[in-house]
Formats: structure tokens, sequence, C-alpha cells
């Protein structure tokens, strides 16, 4: 991922054994990672089971947030892919009955959204 990119606050893929490593305490007994992503400070994870986001907080970073949401929990997503001129792809997810997206992310046009599109559907459907 282009520092340019994550300045522009874009995700770029992140190697599955760097996110075991990172976040391998996270997970339950069965349960593994899809894939996941990085934006410049917070990842979010795809797993067997659900999705996690992991959120840094204050200047340091040094406060974690972290965010575990049961897929039964998504309601509804979408995916828009990178355009011509358009630097980025979008991801968005609706959680419960929410009437807004609950979470948006943005991808490098070097991530295949139909690939986040297959896991998530995989998953909520």
């Amino acid at each position: 991922m282009g520092i340019f990119s994550a300045l522009m606050g874009n995700a770029g893929q992140v190697n599955e054994e760097q996110l075991i490593n990172q976040y391998g305490q996270l997970l339950i007994e069965d349960e593994k990672i899809e894939m996941g992503f990085k934006l410049i400070r917070d990842v979010f994870i795809f797993t067997n089971k659900r999705l996690i986001l992991v959120e840094k907080q204050g200047i340091t970073g040094s406060k974690i947030e972290y965010k575990s949401i049961a897929y039964k929990a998504i309601s509804r997503f979408s995916v828009e892919t990178a355009g011509t001129f358009d630097l980025e792809a979008e991801l968005k997810i609706w959680v419960s009955s929410e009437e807004n997206p609950s979470i948006i992310k943005q991808f490098t046009k070097s991530v295949n959204v139909y690939d986040v599109q297959k896991v998530l559907a995989y998953y909520v459907l």
C-alpha cells in the first residue's frame, strides 16, 4: 500500500500470517482469519465467525478498541468499485436495522473488492 493511499484513508490487504501474529489472541477456538485490511492505524479482519474492527485511538495509538460484529447482525452491505477517475473502492455495512451504514471503509485499487464482497456474502447470506 502506497503512503499516499494510506494518508488518504484507503485500506490495503494485510498478510494472514501477520494478522495472526498481531491479533491471534482475539480468536476463539475453530475461528480462522479469511482476510484483513489495514488503514493507517486501524485494521478490520474478516474471520469465519465475525468481523473484527481494530481501532487505535489517541496520538500514540496505545489505546485500542476491538469491535466484534457477528455476521448475523449485518442486515445489508454494498460494495462500490473504483471508477476511471476514482482512486478507491468503498464498502458499506449496515448493522441490524440502522438507517445509515454503521461501517464505511475505502480500499485502494489494488484490493479486489469482489473478494471482499464474496466473503461477506458467504457469511451474511
